[in-house]
């Protein structure tokens, strides 16, 4: 085995490629932890970033042990990018949350109201005054994991309406009596004995 490690195939092959795929998946963490942070789930990031530091440690230490070696920083930034990226195409599958959902159209809205609250969406519609006369604006907080179904229903009723969405930090569960507010806790199952007062 220490035969191998001073070849030149581990050093210029074996060795970029450990050095990219910890890379890769330490930044993935990184990005997944991030987003733990932003919905609050406290207990969970904490062991996200336990062993995401573990990872970056063990990428680091292998680069400094081999700082002659200049495929190795090449495989170091290019496992941050890839990392990045796929720590971006996870976050987006995981879909954790809840979104505001703004459209405005100068259509009537009745009908997609209705449509979504028969579907359990808490809506809000209201009348406003755009450039060009009067127009329905309709509100309404939804699952991020829900946004392609509410969008491809918007589009069936008005393919021109504008809507915009962003993310909110917390929702009222009242406000949500067919269970479609996204219950960021039940991912803390585990930890759940870390609560004050239990």
């Amino acid at each position: 085995m220490e035969t191998f490690i001073n070849t030149e195939l581990f050093k210029w092959v074996v060795l970029p490629l450990l050095i990219f795929s910890s890379r890769i998946f330490d930044v993935t963490l990184a990005t997944i932890r991030i987003v733990f942070v932003s919905k609050r789930l406290k207990y969970l990031a904490p062991v996200v970033g336990f062993f995401e530091v573990i990872v970056w440690l063990l990428a680091i230490n292998t680069i400094i042990s081999n700082l002659n070696n200049v495929v190795g920083y090449i495989a170091y930034g290019l496992g941050f990018a890839a990392g990045t990226y796929i720590g971006i195409c996870i976050e987006e599958k995981l879909a954790l949350g809840n979104a505001v959902l703004r459209v405005i159209t100068r259509m009537d809205a009745s009908e997609l109201v209705d449509h979504l609250r028969a579907k359990g969406y808490p809506v809000t519609k209201v009348i406003g005054e755009g450039k060009h006369g009067e127009v329905n604006i309709v509100f309404m907080v939804i699952r991020r994991c829900d946004y392609k179904e509410v969008v491809t229903t918007l589009r069936q009723f008005n393919p021109k309406a504008f809507f915009t969405l962003e993310d909110v930090r917390m929702v009222s569960k009242k406000a949500f009596p067919f269970g479609r507010v996204d219950k960021t806790n039940k991912y803390q199952g585990p930890f759940r004995f870390f609560r004050k007062g239990k």
